[in-house]
């Protein structure tokens, strides 16, 4: 199996499921940091949010955005994908509702016209297992990986 498949194994081992993580995004020059819980899914990220906040606001002036938890970082391309109510989410949806069940609707409110997933194409990332002397460094784009020391 090649570095690369093995490296999206990981991946859903280790991010598919709610994962709590810092998102970055700018406004102009100013970046801002603050934590989202995150799903990852076919080499993408996934957030449940609301139009009017600031993360949405910023993604939508400038859709390039990091991830990171512990020392596993990732760069990407965020997108709002529109309301879970969409039939165009349906799927994703229920994945979401499954993976954030203990408080997706305690937390959201899908009559809110606002609400909306944001999705996250992956470009770049670095992680691995905690403990492990060595981390995959990937480049999803064109679906190279390569084995590289922990924590590079």
């Amino acid at each position: 199996m090649s570095d690369y498949t093995e490296s999206l194994k990981l991946m859903t081992e280790l991010f598919g499921k709610d994962c709590e993580m810092a998102l970055a995004t700018a406004k102009g020059n100013v970046p801002t940091v603050r934590y989202v819980d995150t799903y990852y899914q076919d080499s993408r990220f996934y957030i449940v949010t609301d139009e009017n906040s600031q993360k949405a606001k910023d993604i939508l002036t400038n859709p390039h955005v990091a991830l990171a938890i512990r020392a596993c970082r990732f760069t990407g391309i965020a997108i709002n994908i529109g309301h879970p109510l969409d039939a165009s989410n349906q799927m994703i949806r229920e994945t979401l509702i499954k993976a954030f069940e203990p408080w997706y609707f305690a937390h959201n409110d899908e009559t809110n016209s606002q609400m909306c997933f944001i999705k996250i194409e992956v470009n770049n990332g670095i992680f691995g297992k905690e403990g492990s002397n060595n981390a995959y460094k990937v480049d999803f784009k064109n679906k190279i990986a390569e084995i590289v020391p922990a924590y590079a």
